[in-house]
C-alpha cells in the first residue's frame, strides 16, 4: 500500500473574481456590466481593478489567470501589483497583452520588467525586495478606434504563494478514499505526433505539452472547438485541434505555447471555467479526482528519476486522471510516441516530489460551471 506524504507546509492562497457578479467589489472605469461579463461602455479603453486581496503571509510569487472574449482586433492587458497593510507596496507590472486570435494583435507576455521590488518571469510576478502580503489585479479592455465590437472580461484571479514559510495557514487534509481506484476517462493525445510541425508556434510537438493537455481536458468536458474553428490547419495532420490550441496559446515573447495563464485563457474561450493555482500535495489533488475533475499539473525531473518517466525535462505538463487502489497517480502524459502510450502510472512519492519541486505544485483547473469544485482547505487555494 502506497502511503501519502504529508502535505507541503506552504502558504498558498487563490482568489478569483467572476464578472459581472463581483464587479462592485472592485472599481471600474469605462465599463458596462452585461450578462456575459464586463464590456466597454462607448469607449475604446476601459479597466476594472480588483480590490486588494490580503492573504496574510509574505508573498513570493503571484500567477494570474483570466477568461475573456476578444473579437478580432481587440485585446486585454493584465497587470498585477503587490500590496501590504493599507497600500500598494510595488508598482504595477504587466503580465499579459492577450487576445484570443493572432491576426491583428500579438498575444504576448512582457519581458524585461525588473526593479528592486519585483520582476516578471513570463506568467509569474516574482517578489524580490518589497514586503508583499497581498496583491491587486487590473484588467484593461481595448479595441481599435471606431470598432463596433469589443472585449468582454468574464473572470480574473491569481494564486499567491510563499514556498519559504512553514505554512501557518495550511491544514492536514485526509486523503480522499473516493479517489483511490478512480480513473477518469480523459482522451489520450500524444504531443509527439506533431514533432517538427509549425515551428512558428513553438517548435512543434516536442514542446506542445501544455496545449495538448488543455486539448485533452476540453475534449473530456465535451468543450473542444468545432472542426470549422480549426479548418485552417492544412494539411490537417494527425490531430488538427492540438495545432489550433498551440497557435492560440502561443506567447510571442516567450516563444512557446507553455504560458500557464494563456492556456487557461484559451480554455476559457470554450465555455469552461479555468484558472491556474498551486496545490500542496496529491492529497489535495485527490479531492479533485473524487469530484470528477482531472487536473493539468507541471513537473520537472531527470530521466528515470520517477520510474516510468524516462526523459529529462525542465518543465512538463501532464494530465492527472486518477489514482490506483494503492494511491499511485495515473497520468495522461502527452510526451509519448503515440496515443496508446500516453497513459502511465507512476510512484506516488516520486511524482509528488518532482511536481512540488518543479513548479511548486502548479495545476490548471478546467471544468464546466455546472460541476462544483471540491470544498477548499482552510487557507483556500481554489
Amino acid at each position: 500500500m502506497t502511503t501519502a506524504a504529508p502535505p507541503t507546509r506552504r502558504d498558498i492562497a487563490y482568489r478569483g473574481f467572476h464578472l459581472p457578479a463581483d464587479a462592485t467589489s472592485g472599481s471600474g472605469d469605462g465599463l458596462l456590466a452585461t450578462r456575459r461579463g464586463l464590456a466597454l461602455d462607448g469607449v475604446d479603453r476601459g479597466c476594472w481593478t480588483s480590490p486588494p486581496v490580503r492573504v496574510g503571509f509574505a508573498v513570493a510569487e503571484v500567477v494570474p489567470s483570466w477568461t475573456a472574449d476578444t473579437p478580432d482586433g481587440c485585446w486585454i492587458e493584465v497587470d498585477l501589483r503587490g500590496w501590504h497593510d493599507d497600500g500598494p507596496s510595488t508598482d504595477w507590472y504587466r503580465l499579459a497583452r492577450w487576445a484570443a486570435a493572432d491576426h491583428a494583435v500579438r498575444r504576448t507576455s512582457v519581458p524585461g520588467q525588473r526593479d528592486g521590488d519585483a520582476r516578471v518571469d513570463t506568467d509569474t510576478l516574482i517578489i524580490t525586495g518589497a514586503t508583499v502580503t497581498g496583491w491587486q489585479a487590473r484588467a484593461t479592455l481595448c479595441r481599435p478606434d471606431g470598432s463596433s465590437t469589443g472585449p468582454v472580461l468574464r473572470s480574473i484571479g491569481a494564486v499567491a504563494t510563499d514556498p519559504t514559510t512553514t505554512g501557518q495557514g495550511y491544514e492536514r487534509r485526509p486523503a480522499s478514499t473516493a479517489a483511490r481506484g478512480m480513473v477518469l476517462d480523459v482522451p489520450r493525445y500524444s504531443q509527439r505526433l506533431h514533432a517538427g510541425q509549425y515551428p512558428q508556434w513553438g517548435g512543434g510537438g516536442d514542446s506542445w505539452c501544455s496545449p495538448t493537455c488543455t486539448s485533452m481536458l476540453l475534449a473530456y468536458w465535451g468543450a473542444e472547438p468545432t472542426p470549422e474553428r480549426y479548418a485552417w490547419v492544412r494539411p490537417s495532420g494527425p490531430r488538427p485541434v492540438v495545432v489550433h490550441a498551440a497557435r492560440h496559446c502561443y506567447d510571442h515573447a516567450y516563444a512557446g505555447a507553455g504560458n500557464w495563464s494563456f492556456n487557461t485563457a484559451y480554455a476559457g474561450l470554450h465555455g469552461v471555467e479555468a484558472f491556474v493555482t498551486r496545490l500542496r500535495s496529491l492529497v489535495e489533488a485527490e479531492a479533485f479526482i473524487a469530484a470528477g475533475i482531472p487536473l493539468i499539473v507541471s513537473a520537472a525531473f531527470r530521466a528515470d528519476e520517477v520510474p516510468g518517466l524516462g526523459y529529462d525535462t525542465a518543465g512538463h505538463l501532464m494530465v492527472l486522471v486518477g489514482f490506483t487502489d494503492d494511491g499511485d497517480p495515473v497520468l495522461n502524459d502527452p510526451y509519448a510516441p503515440d496515443d496508446d502510450a500516453v497513459r502511465r502510472t507512476v510512484p506516488r512519492q516520486g511524482f509528488e516530489s518532482v511536481w512540488q519541486r518543479g513548479s511548486g505544485g502548479v495545476a490548471y483547473v478546467l471544468r464546466p460551471a455546472s460541476v462544483p469544485l471540491p470544498p477548499p482547505p482552510a487557507q483556500p487555494n481554489w
